[in-house]
C-alpha cells in the first residue's frame, strides 16, 4: 500500500486535529480560519500533483484514479472558497467559530472519502461523516429578532437526513442480498442479466432515493429551501456546492452497476429529473429571499443534473460531472457577492440588491455572470453545460425529457434576470455602499473568469470528465 495515494486525505485529517486543538482554548477564531484556509490550500496542491496516480486501498475499499481525483479536487477548491471569502463569519459567535471551521473541515473529509469508496460499508460511513458535519455547521448562528430559525432548519435537515439514509441502507440491503457482497466490483457482474428482476429494481431505486437528498433531487428535496434560508450565509455557500459534487460522483458509480439498456431505470430517472426541474423553477418564481430562490434553483438544477445520469451512458456522465463543477463556480460566485452586501450576515432580500451597480460595481457584474450563467445564457458555463446534457439525452432518444428540459430554462430565465433587473435598473436609495475587499475582490474575479472560460473553452474539462468515467470499471 502507497501511503502517498491518501496524501490528500491525510493532510486534511492532519488539518482537523490541529483544528480541533485550537477549539479547546478560546479566543483563537481567527487561527483556526488561518489554518482551515492553509488546509485547503495544501491540500488542493496535494490532489493536483496526484490526479495522475492509479491504486487501490483499505483490502480495495477505496480507490484512487482520475476520477476520484477530479472530484476531491474540485472539492478542496469549494472548500477553499468558502473559507477564504467566509473569513469575517459576522452571523457566527466568535467563541464558537473554532469549531465552525472543524466541521466544515469535517464534511470536506467526509465527502473527498465518499468519492474513492467503492465499497457500500465504506461509502455509507463516508456519507455519514459527511452528513453529520454538515448537520451540526446549520445551526450556528446568531438567533435573529429572538428567532430561532437555523434551528428549525437544522431540525429539518437532520430529519430528511435520517428519512434518506434508512432508504439508503434498504436498498443496499437488497443489493447485498441478490449478489452477497459490498463490493461494487461484485455487485456490477453479479446483476448482469437481472435488472429484471423486480428486487434489483427495488433496490437500486431506493439505493438513488437516498443518495437524491444529497443533489437535493425529487423526491428528497424539501429541505433544501429551509436549510438555505436558515444557515448562515457561509453555510449555505458551502451546503449549496460542494455536496453536490460527491452527490454526483457516488451517483455516476452505482449507475455503472446497470444495464444501459434498462428501461424502467431510464423511466424512474427521467421521471425524477421532470419533477426536479418544474418543482424548482415554479416555485423559484415567486421566492423573495434571495437564499430560498437559490435553494428551489439548486432543486431544478440537480433536475438538469439528472438529464446526462439518465442515458447510463459514458457522454452523458462525462456532461454531469462537468455541469456540476460549473454548476459549484456559478453558485460560489453567486454566494461570494452575498457575503459581501450582507453586511452583518443577515438573509438578502431580491430588493436589497436594489442599485448594486452604483453601490458595488464588481460585485453587480459578477452576481450578473452568475444569473446569467445559471439562467443558461450564453457564453457562460451554463449554457454549453446544458446544451451538452440535452445533447446526451437527445442521443439517448430522450425527446420529450429534452423539449421539457428546454422548457423549464425558459422558465429560469424570468427569476434569474429579475435578480439582474433590480441590481441594474432600481434605485438604490438609502442602501448603503458595499464594501468590497481586495480578498473578495480577487476571488470573485477568479470566479467570474472561471465561469466564462468554462463556456467559451469547455474542451479540456469536459475532455477530463469522460476520460475519467471511461476509466472507471468494475
Amino acid at each position: 500500500m502507497n501511503i502517498l495515494w491518501f496524501a490528500p486525505e491525510l493532510i486534511l485529517i492532519l488539518g482537523c486535529l490541529t483544528v480541533f486543538f485550537i477549539a479547546l482554548g478560546s479566543g483563537h477564531d481567527r487561527l483556526a480560519a488561518r489554518v482551515t484556509a492553509g488546509t485547503g490550500i495544501a491540500v488542493t496542491a496535494a490532489c493536483v500533483l496526484s490526479l495522475g496516480w492509479q491504486g487501490e486501498l483499505f483490502f480495495h475499499a477505496y480507490r484512487i484514479d482520475l476520477f476520484s481525483q477530479l472530484f476531491k479536487l474540485c472539492i478542496t477548491l469549494g472548500l477553499s472558497a468558502v473559507v477564504l471569502f467566509g473569513r469575517r463569519l459576522p452571523d457566527i459567535r466568535a467563541d464558537v467559530r473554532p469549531e465552525y471551521f472543524l466541521f466544515l473541515l469535517l464534511g470536506s473529509l467526509g465527502l473527498m472519502m465518499l468519492v474513492s469508496c467503492v465499497e457500500l460499508i465504506s461509502l455509507v460511513v463516508s456519507l455519514e461523516l459527511s452528513s453529520c458535519a454538515l448537520y451540526l455547521l446549520v445551526p450556528l448562528r446568531r438567533e435573529s429578532l429572538g428567532l430561532r430559525l437555523q434551528m428549525e432548519s437544522a431540525a429539518k435537515y437532520v430529519m430528511f437526513g435520517i428519512v434518506a439514509t434508512g432508504i439508503l441502507l434498504f436498498g443496499l440491503s437488497y443489493l447485498f442480498g441478490m449478489t452477497g457482497s459490498t463490493y461494487f466490483t461484485e455487485i456490477a457482474p453479479a446483476l448482469t442479466g437481472s435488472w429484471s428482476d423486480p428486487a434489483a429494481m427495488a433496490g437500486i431505486s431506493l439505493t438513488l432515493v437516498g443518495l437524491f437528498f444529497k443533489l437535493a433531487a425529487f423526491p428528497m428535496h424539501l429541505w433544501a429551501p429551509d436549510v438555505y434560508q436558515g444557515a448562515s450565509n457561509e453555510t449555505t455557500a458551502f451546503v449549496a456546492t460542494v455536496p453536490k459534487l460527491a452527490a454526483v460522483a457516488v451517483l455516476i458509480r452505482f449507475l455503472l452497476c446497470a444495464e444501459p439498456s434498462d428501461h424502467a431505470l431510464v423511466s424512474f430517472l427521467s421521471l425524477a429529473s421532470i419533477c426536479s426541474m418544474f418543482l424548482g423553477n415554479l416555485v423559484a418564481l415567486v421566492q423573495k429571499d434571495l437564499k430560498r430562490m437559490l435553494g428551489y434553483s439548486t432543486i431544478a438544477h440537480a433536475g438538469y443534473v439528472l438529464l446526462g445520469l439518465v442515458t447510463l451512458r459514458q457522454a452523458g456522465y462525462g456532461a454531469a460531472i462537468f455541469y456540476i463543477i460549473g454548476f459549484m463556480a456559478m453558485n460560489l460566485a453567486a454566494f461570494l457577492v452575498i457575503c459581501a452586501v450582507s453586511r452583518d450576515g443577515e438573509n438578502l432580500l431580491i430588493d436589497d440588491l436594489a442599485g448594486l451597480h452604483a453601490r458595488a460595481p464588481l460585485a453587480a457584474l459578477i452576481m450578473a455572470a452568475s444569473m446569467f450563467a445559471l439562467a443558461g445564457i450564453p457564453p457562460f458555463v451554463g449554457f454549453i453545460g446544458k446544451f451538452q446534457l440535452m445533447a446526451a439525452a437527445l442521443e439517448r432518444g430522450l425527446v420529450l425529457l429534452v423539449v421539457l428540459a428546454a422548457v423549464n430554462t425558459a422558465i429560469a430565465i424570468y427569476y434569474y434576470l429579475s435578480v439582474v433587473r433590480v441590481m441594474y435598473f432600481e434605485e438604490a436609495g438609502a442602501r448603503p455602499v458595499v464594501r468590497f475587499g481586495r480578498l473578495s475582490a480577487t476571488l470573485g474575479v477568479i470566479l467570474l473568469l472561471t465561469v466564462v472560460a468554462l463556456g467559451v473553452v469547455p474542451a479540456p474539462l469536459l475532455d477530463a470528465a469522460i476520460t475519467a468515467v471511461r476509466g472507471l470499471s468494475f
